[in-house]
């Protein structure tokens, strides 16, 4: 039976929230790791089992080639396998060097989920219909960061730090099973040969498209904020702001409001187009950031809690209502390279920013200014690059 759309859209956000839950749950019972692996409380060690999954990432532009010749259901099914298999060794890891490789298999194997989710919503939709459609699977995703954390707590309270971490394998068995039921949505006919001819010649398409990079480079400013705040919240929170009682909460309510803004963008998206759309979003997060910056240098470093996490909130919100949108943008105009081009994406904003997400978790020991800075930064660097895209805006 063909599924119909809201039927792939659920599912889609199943196959991507698997990235978010593999990081997500297990954020609450990074004190306990440190106590586990004899490490000290200020330590930013723990920040890298985030930072190992998305460095995993960067296997995208292999599945990408793959996906766009073998098609999106056999790449799916090999990144489920990676993940659990990653997932559970990472569980019962003997020390924090074998769990960031653990932690790395897994990622790798939720790139190919992840990839594969992408390219089949480009394969079945396009322009403002494409950033709607991605709007919805977001949001649906992004309750992952409300429930997460609790459901870690909770867990925690009748098991150890270990069922915790397994988990997101265990909801991946469900999810595979699921997935079963999708068709393949990149014909035979369409697909590219195998060689690397037809590689590099789909790498200069993709990389010579200004659209294409101007956009990616968007997300990846914005993704380097996010990835530093997610890799080092469970830290702020409790070391630097000593309220680890709050921490579930602060990282719910944050959560919570990026599904929000990821909603509503559904709408702006469709009412005024995408661009017009990031435009504007931009503005907002440049000028909340600038606000946050310029608080932090006349009253000090850390700022009041209440103003930190309130701006921390409304960055995280902007920055993912404005993913789809970027993400739409630069899709749109790669076709039959849309795997590839998917691949070249995901790669480049997940290990690009990621590992400058890392270098600023790595300098929050007992001070937040690094990701003030940094969020100040990708404010600028997007609003030049979005304003400088001097294209005719066209309904799509």
């Amino acid at each position: 039976m063909k599924m119909k759309k809201g039927e792939f859209i659920a599912l889609s956000a199943c196959t991507m929230m698997l990235t978010a839950l593999g990081i997500d749950i297990m954020l609450p019972v990074f004190g306990e790791l440190k106590k586990y692996f004899h490490l000290s409380v200020n330590s930013t060690a723990t920040a890298q089992i985030v930072t190992f999954f998305f460095l995993g990432q960067t296997a995208q532009i292999i599945f990408g080639v793959l996906s766009d010749r073998f098609g999106r259901l056999a790449i799916l099914r090999l990144g489920f396998p990676l993940y659990i298999i990653g997932g559970t060794a990472a569980t019962f890891a003997p020390s924090l060097a074998l769990m960031f490789t653990a932690r790395f298999v897994a990622g790798i194997g939720a790139s190919a989920v992840f990839m594969t989710t992408i390219a089949g919503v480009r394969d079945r939709f396009a322009g403002d219909q494409m950033a709607r459609t991605l709007s919805l699977i977001f949001t649906i995703f992004l309750s992952t960061p409300v429930f997460a954390p609790f459901l870690g707590l909770a867990i925690m309270s009748i098991a150890s730090w270990h069922m915790v971490f397994l988990t997101p394998p265990l909801f991946a068995v469900i999810v595979f099973v699921w997935s079963l039921r999708l068709e393949e949505s990149h014909p035979k006919e369409k697909r590219n040969a195998l060689n690397w001819n037809s590689f590099t010649k789909s790498i200069r398409k993709v990389l010579s498209n200004k659209t294409f990079l101007r956009y990616t480079c968007i997300t990846t400013a914005l993704f380097a904020g996010l990835s530093s705040w997610v890799s080092s919240s469970e830290h702020i929170v409790s070391e630097i702001y000593r309220k680890p009682n709050l921490f579930a909460w602060i990282f719910a309510a944050t959560g919570l409001w990026m599904a929000l803004s990821t909603l509503t963008n559904a709408r702006l998206s469709i009412k005024f187009g995408a661009r017009q759309t990031i435009k504007w979003l931009l503005i907002i997060y440049t000028s909340i950031a600038t606000i946050l910056l310029i608080w932090s240098i006349i009253f000090g470093d850390p700022p009041q809690m209440i103003m930190f996490f309130i701006s921390v909130a409304m960055l995280m919100g902007i920055n993912l209502a404005v993913e789809p949108n970027s993400s739409a943008l630069a899709m749109q105009p790669m076709g039959e390279t849309a795997g590839i081009a998917s691949a070249v994406y995901g790669t480049f904003f997940f290990f690009v920013g990621a590992s400058f997400g890392s270098i600023t978790s790595s300098l929050m020991k007992s001070s937040v200014f690094p990701i003030i800075i940094s969020f100040f930064i990708a404010g600028i660097i997007t609003l030049i690059l979005v304003f400088t895209d001097k294209r005719p805006i066209t309904s799509q």
